[in-house]
């Protein structure tokens, strides 16, 4: 079966989300890796699959899938969860 463009995007993302997925918890299972070093190996491999990620991102804002101001405003929602459950923000 062939798939359409947007199918395509997904099964492309899902598989990059995954690949992102392995990598963070490789990571994880290796002691935490200090990620502020930008010549471990394991940043590396970290930056390229969170950039194929983006890269996917974009595609899906390039075929309208998705709007910039959509994202936006889940990220301000996520932000706000963020600072209730998370000492991150």
């Amino acid at each position: 079966m062939k798939l359409t463009p947007k199918q395509q995007l997904l099964v492309i993302l899902s598989e990059e989300c995954g690949e992102l997925i392995q990598m963070c918890q490789k990571i994880l299972r290796r002691g935490c890796v200090d990620l502020d070093d930008k010549d471990e190996d394991y940043y590396i491999k970290f930056v390229e699959e969170l950039g194929d990620v983006y890269t996917m991102i974009n595609l899906m804002h390039e075929w309208d899938i998705v709007s910039w101001d959509d994202l936006e405003k889940r990220a301000e929602y996520k932000l706000e969860k963020l600072k209730k459950w998370s000492d991150l923000i």
